[in-house]
């Protein structure tokens, strides 16, 4: 049975040896058979693979809920207001959020935005699932609930200087090569040697899209965050990034 890992070596052979690791953590999560689109994709819950807030108990949904009231109110009590939940998983915060009735949703939408086809099977009644986010709201907000920290990121090495991870093959084995592209503004230049860090480039693209696409609104991104890049680049890598 094909897998993510065929699919990663199949890019690194048509790109003539290596590909960047922004492109490997794409296809491993949202290739033909990553984490998230297989047959059996990656989820939350408490018998799923992690847990977030939403699974953790209704309370999340509710201040979830209560927050949206606040914004609509503030934008003048719109009709259509829209709710768009990126990375939706299961609904789970769809369901808590739909169970504390918002005063915005009674003449709005809430829309549940999840790559994976089974996951999106399982949405609750009441939303529209997508699998794209909306190219534009009117008036709303954009929720990331611990979306950005799954896009694709690069990983960038201070060797004798910055360098980019990329993935190559050794064998039938995926090995870490260093590429010498000159490195992004944002790295740090008094790293210690071996030091590592990511720069958010597919969170970046995500925050600068979904801000083009809001009329009036709020974008909401909850997630674990450090204050700069050189602040991580100072950590012991393996805090930070989670590989299986």
């Amino acid at each position: 049975m094909p897998s993510a890992a065929d699919d990663v070596a199949a890019a690194i052979r048509e790109s003539g040896g290596s590909i960047p690791f922004d492109r490997y953590m794409d296809i491993a999560l949202y290739g033909p058979h990553g984490f998230y689109t297989s047959a059996s994709p990656g989820r939350a819950g408490r018998r799923g693979d992690f847990l977030t807030s939403p699974e953790v108990g209704p309370l999340f949904g509710a201040v979830i809920a209560r927050a949206l009231d606040d914004t609509w109110r503030r934008l003048g009590e719109p009709d259509g207001f829209t709710v768009v939940d990126a990375g939706a998983g299961p609904g789970t915060l769809a369901r808590s959020v739909l169970a504390a009735a918002p005063r915005c949703l009674e003449t709005g939408r809430y829309v549940a935005v999840e790559v994976s086809d089974s996951q999106r099977g399982l949405h609750p009644d009441g939303v529209e699932s997508t699998a794209t986010m909306p190219t534009r709201v009117e008036a709303g907000v954009i929720l990331a609930n611990e979306l950005l920290d799954n896009l694709p990121f690069e990983v960038w090495v201070h060797d004798d200087r910055w360098r980019p991870a990329r993935v190559a093959l050794d064998g039938d084995r995926l090995v870490e090569v260093l590429g010498g592209e000159t490195p992004p503004s944002v790295l740090p230049p008094d790293a210690r040697l071996g030091s590592r860090a990511p720069v958010q480039t597919g969170a970046a693209q995500w925050l600068t899209s979904a801000i083009g696409s809001l009329g009036s609104g709020a974008v909401w991104v909850l997630d674990y965050v450090s204050a700069s890049t050189a602040d991580v680049s100072r950590m012991p890598w393996r805090e930070w990034l989670r590989t299986y």
